[in-house]
């Protein structure tokens, strides 16, 4: 397989000894006759060799700060000079923020960052995040729970104001549960890799690496790969690689399993003596890494040279990458920068270019300064008008949107979250429409929490809302509730009835009853099985704001953006010059004397 040879090739490669395996002592003294001494020493280098890996401590490369300044300080500058421009901002917007929530809140982030060692990280993200916009390189407004941190938004790592949204720090960095912090970034699709570079260029090529990911063989693939090897014909091979069953459909799928599940393929293994040695290899084989590749984003910063850490090899591409997948790399101390590459980045980005290309434009455009309430972006929303709008292209969410009908951000952010199997299959969404159009009422697990659900009409949709919940109801911190909801989520029953017991305990000192506190309890456990991410639902529904903002404003040149952006899929581009002739739009052969290279 690894060759590229058949089994019949007289030229592939052959074990020519039946000696390929690790001897015992008395096999190695029996084959060195005379040579004992030297079999003996072979221990003597085993106990020479004292190096180890340290899998408890943490390796952040230096960040170097202007004079004057610790990482901590530096950090602090910057978080307190962006408040208040993040203040200011929110104040142009159209609304009044309260300095002393924000500044009591950035305390306290900082606090807590800073002793936990994080300083480093923050201004390590900071910077290259910095350098992307400097250079024009279009970067997301945050994902995943890092939008959450004030300190975050204050110093322009993300976009979104967490404290207007009700978006939790302790969701993203808990001082009761030691965890890295974990930024994941997007960035232009077509020049992520400009800012990988940079990043080798500023903390040096040889303590740069990117992250290895290992590809398996599995049932379907070894299948295929065992066949060709075999010389069997493509189409016989495929024939029988499509009855092993999807593993999509449940649990994950093997040889021995497809043969119980599938009668056809049994039947093809007792009866075809070439499909049998077929399935045969294939078993043998399957589950074995396939070949190394590398991940599509995650990259590592050593203090030091990264193969003093862990052993590394050039990929694909001749970059230095590590040995090690990324959960054996963060074991190893070394801490993970996910740089990921998202198309919609660029689509914005192109569209934007060309809107300011515009004549009838006095000031120049920029997203992140819109007002989030415009109307016509929300019809646009509402009509299931959403070709090209971020993660609401498909059918299922297009008829979503049509009978839900959003129509103020936090919607946006709602319908992110719930567009996804467990709500969908479990009812949660359609209780979601039907009380947002008043034709269901709105009841509340408990009438404390209304402040917490009244935005979800009183179902718990978000992670965010259950560790309030156990907040709110048994006094725990921020902290303790997020250990809460991951119990929740993880589902182990020793883990579960320990923080049962602490719940109910807790609701005890809220004049809450042993019964009671156990039917909220499981209440809230059912919901958080379904619970989303609200920093990440809401980051994301940024993005699908600000394309459905252009749709609306700028039809022709968001439609160009898409076009440009997608002018290598031939499929992707009929349908979206089907959408265009369907708004009634024009299109003109490539003209040498007129035309330009992208579209538009």
């Amino acid at each position: 397989i690894q060759t590229g040879h058949t089994l019949d090739d007289p030229k592939r490669n052959k074990m020519h000894s039946d000696d390929l395996f690790l001897r015992s002592p008395e096999q190695m003294l029996a084959a060195n006759v005379g040579f004992e001494d030297a079999v003996e020493r072979t221990l003597e280098i085993v106990e020479k060799c004292d190096d180890e890996i340290d899998l408890k401590s943490l390796y952040l490369p230096e960040y170097e700060v202007p004079d004057g300044f610790t990482r901590e300080s530096y950090l602090e500058k910057l978080a307190r000079d962006g408040l208040e421009a993040r203040l200011a901002q929110v104040r142009v917007m159209g609304a009044e923020p309260d300095p002393a929530v924000y500044e009591e809140r950035l305390k306290t982030e900082l606090e807590i960052i800073i002793s936990m060692g994080y300083a480093g990280y923050y201004l390590i993200v900071w910077d290259f995040i910095a350098e992307s916009k400097k250079r024009g390189i279009p970067v997301g407004p945050g994902r995943g729970s890092g939008a959450g941190s004030l300190v975050a938004y204050c110093v322009r790592i993300t976009e979104l104001d967490p404290v207007q949204y009700g978006l939790l720090f302790e969701r993203f960095l808990n001082p009761e549960r030691v965890s890295m912090p974990d930024f994941d970034v997007d960035f232009c699709k077509n020049r992520r890799d400009e800012v990988i570079q940079y990043v080798a260029e500023h903390y040096g090529q040889d303590r740069v690496g990117q992250i290895a990911t290992f590809h398996q063989l599995k049932a379907r693939s070894v299948v295929r790969d065992v066949g060709r090897a075999m010389g069997m014909l493509f189409p016989e091979v495929d024939r029988i690689a499509k009855l092993v069953p999807d593993p999509g459909q449940g649990a994950k799928i093997t040889i021995p399993k497809a043969l119980e599940m599938e009668p056809r393929l049994r039947s093809e293994y007792e009866v075809n003596p070439q499909v049998k040695e077929l399935l045969d290899y294939a078993e043998r084989l399957e589950g074995l890494h396939r070949h190394a590749g590398t991940h599509a984003g995650g990259v590592v910063i050593a203090p030091r040279l990264l193969w003093e850490h862990v052993p590394v090899f050039l990929g694909p591409t001749g970059q230095m990458a590590t040995q090690y997948d990324k959960d054996m790399a963060e074991a190893c101390g070394l801490v993970k920068f996910d740089l990921l590459g998202l198309k919609t980045m660029t689509v914005l980005d192109t569209a934007v270019k060309l809107v300011n290309k515009r004549r009838d434009r006095e000031e120049p455009l920029d997203l992140m300064g819109l007002a989030l309430d415009d109307a016509k972006a929300y019809e646009v929303v509402q009509a299931g008008d959403t070709t090209g709008v971020f993660q609401m292209e498909s059918r299922g969410f297009r008829d979503l949107i049509r009978r839900l009908k959003p129509d103020r951000f936090e919607e946006v952010i709602a319908v992110l979250a719930l567009y996804r199997p467990g709500p969908l299959q479990g009812g949660m969404v359609d209780d979601y429409v039907e009380r947002k159009h008043g034709r269901q009422p709105i009841t509340y697990i408990d009438d404390r929490l209304k402040d917490v659900l009244e935005e979800t009409y009183g179902i718990i949709v978000y992670q965010e809302q259950v560790m309030k919940a156990g907040q709110i109801l048994a006094g725990f911190t921020l902290g303790a509730a997020d250990i809460m909801r991951r119990a929740m989520g993880k589902k182990k029953p020793e883990v579960m009835d320990q923080q049962r017991r602490l719940f109910v305990e807790g609701c005890a000192k809220n004049d809450i009853g042993d019964a009671k506190a156990n039917e909220i309890f499981d209440l809230i456990d059912k919901f958080a099985g379904y619970g989303f991410n609200k920093s990440h639902s809401a980051a994301y529904a940024l993005i699908a704001y600000h394309t459905s903002w252009l749709k609306a404003h700028y039809p022709v040149e968001f439609l160009a953006a898409l076009l440009t952006c997608d002018s290598d899929d031939t499929d992707r581009v009929a349908v979206l010059v089907a959408e265009g002739r369907h708004q009634g739009y024009g299109f003109l052969p490539p003209d040498i004397n007129e035309s330009e290279h992208d579209f538009g």
